[in-house]
């Protein structure tokens, strides 16, 4: 089981690092990564472990998916997410969905429950209804700053604005990536980002790597940069020196911030950002007493 493998993100952006909202978000990556590698010490898939890590991440109010979602203009919180496999590259996604607190699980519920790879607002909630799948209130999602309204003028410290992620290696050695997302503060209803759409928030590939995003969704959406960090790997690039060069690409072409994490299908681990901060955890290995965490 040398080379298990999860690396987790809380969402690359503007954050203060000294802030008790880093220490939150930075604890939960840690709780997260932790969680998804006992799935993968137990045997579990990579697939399992992502959505394990992402749940707790969903449910941390200092981070920007799920509980903790930016509002729209609106008032209204609308999350995005996407999960991939990357054995078999199917994938499942959900745009602009309310009333969810894990979108990861109803992501993974579209790739497994129907002949579609991706749901988008009241379909998406119909589909949830549909299937039973648990519902709450908006108000559960929303914390201060966000439960006064709408954001001030000036945006409040914090990440750019979108997404927690998950990456894995099992030992079978199948790759899975996970994204979830609120989105942008005081975005346009119906704003989707980068977060759910393949390629591009996340991508999967056996052949090559797990990446997941996290950053300006309108800038990594145009170079399409998950995608891109697997085909760097092909080209015969590390994990690390892949997130690396694609951070580099969507500098030069749309100069863009972001932050990346992948594992290759040798279980090398990768991260990377150009923004003042990223939390972020990682286990390799059996011993999870080797987790590296940091921003």
């Amino acid at each position: 089981m040398a080379n298990l493998a999860i690396v987790v993100h809380g969402g690359a952006g503007a954050w203060d690092i000294e802030s008790e909202r880093m220490q939150v978000g930075l604890a939960a990556c840690r709780e997260a990564a932790l969680a998804g590698h006992a799935v993968l010490k137990a045997g579990g898939s990579a697939l399992d472990a992502v959505e394990t890590a992402v749940h707790i991440l969903e449910d941390c109010p200092a981070l920007d998916a799920g509980r903790g979602s930016y509002l729209n203009t609106q008032g209204e919180v609308e999350m995005d997410a996407l999960i991939m496999d990357g054995r078999s590259l199917n994938m499942g996604a959900v745009a602009a969905i309310q009333r969810v607190r894990h979108p990861i699980s109803l992501a993974r519920r579209v790739m497994t429950d129907t002949e579609h790879a991706f749901l988008v607002g009241p379909g998406a909630g119909a589909f949830a209804d549909q299937i039973g799948f648990p519902r709450c209130a908006t108000e559960d999602l929303i914390v201060p700053p966000e439960a006064n309204g709408s954001a001030p003028a000036k945006p409040l410290a914090g990440p750019l604005g979108d997404t927690v992620g998950a990456v894995a290696f099992d030992i079978h050695g199948d790759l899975a990536a996970a994204t979830s997302t609120g989105g942008t503060r005081n975005k346009m209803p119906g704003r989707v980002g980068d977060s759910p759409l393949v390629g591009s928030g996340g991508y999967a590939d056996n052949w090559t790597a797990a990446v997941s995003a996290t950053g300006q969704g309108e800038a990594i959406m145009k170079v399409v940069l998950s995608k891109r960090v697997c085909d760097l790997v092909s080209d015969g690039l590390s994990a690390q020196a892949a997130c690396e060069a694609a951070i580099r690409l969507l500098e030069e072409r749309v100069g863009g911030e972001c932050g990346l994490i992948a594992i290759d299908a040798q279980g090398q681990v990768g991260v990377a950002r150009n923004t003042r901060a990223m939390p972020y955890a990682f286990v390799m290995g059996e011993d999870e007493g080797g987790m590296v965490d940091g921003r």
